[in-house]
């Protein structure tokens, strides 16, 4: 795995993490309290502002990942959370899989 798949992965499981952990902390709150809602919600549009940077105007070692393996993987992301209704480790996963495919096969 490149030094960019690594940086995005890391960063994933630290949203997962922390949103784990807010869990944890918040349990006396019911999982579909509000509060929690909105956590949930502040850590996936984090990722989401990461994820858009990375691909729009990559800096470090994200530069060195050819522009259309950034662009499929965004779009397998997008893709399989859509069709795993919201599921966004899993949608994660696939889109780093779709861009250390596409960047294998550009070399």
């Amino acid at each position: 795995m490149a030094a960019a798949e690594l940086a995005l992965l890391l960063t994933a499981l630290g949203m997962v993490g922390l949103r784990a952990a807010g869990l944890l902390v918040a349990g006396a709150l019911r999982p579909d309290h509000p509060l929690i809602a909105w956590a949930a919600a502040v850590s996936q549009a984090t990722l989401a502002a990461f994820v858009v940077l990375v691909v729009i105007a990559p800096g470090g070692v994200a530069a060195l990942v050819p522009w259309p393996a950034r662009v499929a993987g965004l779009v397998a992301g997008l893709i399989a959370w859509r069709v795993l209704r919201g599921r966004l480790l899993p949608a994660l996963l696939a889109g780093l899989a779709a861009l250390a495919l596409v960047r294998a096969v550009l070399g």
